[in-house]
C-alpha cells in the first residue's frame, strides 16, 4: 500500500493527503470524512481498508496514526445537513472540510471512490482506494472510529435502538425497532421513508417541532 502512494511523490508532490469518510448508508448519525499526510518514509503495520479490520484493530491503529502523522483532520457532518443537502454532497463537504482543517495543505489529494470534491488543490478519486492507497486506507480507520465512538455515545441516550451494535446501519433489527418505537430525532428522515409509512414520517416532524 505504501509503494501505491510513493508513486505519486515528486519534485512538486511533497504533501500528499490521503481523505476517506464513514457513514453513507446508515439511517442515523452523522457523517465522517478524515484527511491524512504522512512523511514519505512512515509505515504503519497493519493499515489497510477499515472494512477489512476489527474493531479492536481499528481502535490500535487509529491511536498509532494519529501519533504518526504529519498532519490529520476529521470532519464530521451531522444527520440534519445530510436531510438538507444530501448524503453524497454532505459526503463531499465532509471530505473538503477535513482537507482544509489540515494544519499542513497539501499538493495532492487522494479520495476514496470514483468522484472528487471541488478543491483548489488537485484531487484524485481512487476506486477501492481504501485497499490501495496507505493514505486512503489510514484515513478510512480514522472516520470509522471517530463515527463508531460517536454511534456509542448516542446509545447511552438512545439505548432503545442499539447503535452501539449496529452503528446505525439498517440491519433488520434496526428496521424492526424503528417500525415499532419510530425514530429518534438523530435518525436521517430522508432514509426512512422506505422504512415508515407517510404518517409515521408526519407525527415524527411534529414531535419535531414541539421539541424546538
Amino acid at each position: 500500500m505504501k509503494e501505491f502512494d510513493k508513486k505519486y511523490f515528486n519534485e512538486k508532490i511533497k504533501y500528499l493527503a490521503g481523505v476517506d469518510e464513514a457513514g453513507r448508508g446508515p439511517l442515523a448519525g452523522p457523517v465522517v470524512a478524515a484527511a491524512v499526510i504522512f512523511k514519505k518514509s512512515t509505515i504503519i503495520k497493519g493499515v489497510n481498508d477499515s472494512k477489512q479490520l476489527t474493531e479492536k484493530q481499528r481502535e490500535d491503529l487509529f491511536d498509532k496514526i494519529i501519533s504518526k502523522a504529519f498532519a490529520y483532520s476529521v470532519s464530521i457532518i451531522d444527520h440534519i445537513i445530510i436531510d438538507e443537502i444530501n448524503i453524497l454532497n454532505a459526503s463531499m463537504m465532509a471530505m473538503k472540510k477535513a482537507v482544509d482543517d489540515l494544519k499542513i495543505k497539501p499538493d495532492l489529494i487522494l479520495v476514496d471512490g470514483n468522484r472528487k470534491f471541488h478543491s483548489e488543490i488537485p484531487v484524485i478519486p481512487i476506486v477501492k482506494g481504501d485497499s490501495l492507497s496507505f493514505s486512503i486506507a489510514a484515513a478510512s480507520i480514522l472516520a470509522k472510529v471517530t463515527r463508531d465512538r460517536l454511534m456509542k455515545n448516542f446509545a447511552v441516550q438512545y439505548p432503545i435502538y442499539q447503535w452501539e451494535q449496529n452503528k446505525g446501519y439498517p440491519t433488520k433489527q434496526h428496521r424492526e425497532i424503528i417500525k415499532k418505537y419510530g425514530p429518534s430525532p438523530l435518525h436521517r428522515k430522508s432514509f426512512l421513508k422506505n422504512i415508515l409509512t407517510e404518517q409515521q414520517i408526519l407525527n415524527f416532524d411534529v414531535q419535531e417541532m414541539e421539541m424546538k
